[in-house]
């Protein structure tokens, strides 16, 4: 399985949130409420469905903001709008991590996890239709 390179945008339990722009990070805003998971994208990726960049999530120990991460994935939060989020875990996706990440989202977007090779697909899937 190939291996991703993801940047940390947002650190689990912090409500300061930053934006990864023109290969660097600015600050966007203060969240109402703290990351449940520690959440970024994974640079030089297109998301039709939002236009940016494809959204990580990194199940784990809080990671500082501009951390940089390099992995295969672990899984995929499969989402109704197609604004899906590529998940990276060192061990096992599952436990209160995941629990908070799926709560986050409102049962209108259909939150569901689906396994590693479905999070590979739909990343070839992206890169193959991306023009260049």
């Amino acid at each position: 399985m190939r291996a991703w390179r993801g940047v940390v945008e947002w650190t689990a339990g912090q409500r300061e949130r930053f934006v990864w722009r023109d290969g660097r990070l600015e600050p966007l805003r203060v969240e109402a409420r703290p990351a449940p998971v520690n959440y970024g994208c994974l640079p030089g990726t297109l998301n039709p469905a939002d236009g940016a960049e494809v959204d990580a999530v990194w199940l784990g120990e809080p990671l500082a903001v501009g951390t940089v991460r390099e992995g295969a994935p672990a899984a995929l939060l499969h989402l109704h709008d197609g604004d899906h989020k590529v998940i990276f875990s060192v061990g096992p996706v599952q436990g209160a991590a995941l629990q908070g990440l799926l709560a986050w989202f409102p049962p209108e977007r259909g939150a569901t996890v689906q396994d590693a090779h479905a999070a590979q697909a739909w990343l070839d899937e992206l890169a193959a239709a991306r023009p260049g």
